[in-house]
């Protein structure tokens, strides 16, 4: 995700799905694989709209390689700004998800990458809403 960040005025939007595993005997999550942007994601400076049936397939393929293990968590984006804040699109996108992807688990994850700083955010299924999680600071060498 870090080659992603808009650091240039040029650079447009990246984005895509995160997959893993819930752990068992507790509530956290490993993301264990990320997908890159991929031929027919449609992507501007301030957008990015993923090609949903191109992510599935990855999805798909994960999920029976894996026999059931590695699932859809959540997704991620850029936005060009030091340390990233949802756009009411990108909320409005999420709670969507909540209400109408099919997921394991009681909750989705969706990251921001900014040019500075990652920040994250935790949809919950059942009360249906946002919040953000503890902010990540990269280790010094992530950043440049």
């Amino acid at each position: 995700m870090h080659e992603f960040r808009q650091v240039a005025a040029h650079q447009h939007e990246a984005g895509g799905i995160m997959m893993g595993r819930h752990l068992l005997a507790c509530d956290d999550a490993v993301i264990d694989e990320v997908t890159c942007p991929l031929p027919g994601d449609q992507r501007g400076r301030l957008t990015f709209y993923r090609d949903a049936k191109r992510h599935q397939a990855v999805i798909d393929a994960r999920w029976a390689r894996s026999h059931g293990t590695c699932l859809y968590l959540g997704e991620w984006h850029t936005h060009p700004e030091p340390w990233p804040t949802p756009s009411r699109v990108d909320t409005h996108d999420w709670l969507r998800r909540l209400n109408e992807v099919s997921f394991d688990g009681e909750s989705l994850f969706f990251l921001i990458v900014g040019t500075q700083g990652v920040k994250a955010w935790e949809g919950l299924r059942h009360s249906r809403r946002i919040v953000p999680l503890p902010r990540w600071q990269p280790p010094a060498h992530a950043y440049p």
